[in-house]
């Protein structure tokens, strides 16, 4: 297998400011940022690297959040990490992705918010399920992919943020 990328967590300033970002003033203690994992596959013969709740979160049937990893990736040029949702959660819960796939690119390491890699998941249980991500379980599952370009590209921007930064 080839090594390409490196996951990080992120500073505790930056991920404090993006959970209470996401779930409100207060909201943040230490030990949220200490149980923080850094992702990983399960077997040897996985190809996506679970990323982990760090800390219990409810989801109705409908009901959409946006859970800050504390996780940045470090990936080389040429690759990028794609992320879905993991298969169970998805076939339990149609568990999905906003985006409904999260793309992060190797220049997002270096973004204003250090590359803070969130995930917006909406649980569109057709059955009414209630879904619980329990804290330190895996929700999302991250696959680093090659990716080509075209020969006439001219592609000379720099990131400086993340979602819609590239003025698309």
């Amino acid at each position: 297998m080839q090594k390409v990328a490196k996951f990080h967590k992120v500073s505790l300033g930056q991920f404090k400011k993006d959970w209470e970002n996401s779930f409100g003033k207060g909201q943040f203690s230490q030990d949220i940022y200490d149980r923080i994992q850094l992702p990983k596959r399960a077997t040897a013969g996985s190809a996506g690297y679970d990323f982990y709740t760090p800390r219990d979160i409810k989801l109705a049937a409908g009901d959409t959040i946006k859970i800050p990893t504390g996780i940045r990736a470090e990936i080389e040029e040429g690759w990028v990490l794609m992320c879905f949702p993991r298969s169970g959660l998805g076939f339990k819960y149609r568990l999905q992705l906003d985006n409904t796939v999260g793309i992060i690119d190797a220049d997002y390491f270096n973004a204003e918010n250090e590359g803070h890699i969130m995930i917006k998941i909406t649980n569109d249980s057709k059955e009414g399920k209630n879904l619980i991500l329990e804290s330190g379980k895996g929700f999302t599952q991250g696959i680093l992919v090659p990716f080509g370009i075209t020969e006439d590209d001219e592609a000379s921007g720099i990131r400086t943020g993340g979602f819609g930064s590239t003025g698309q």
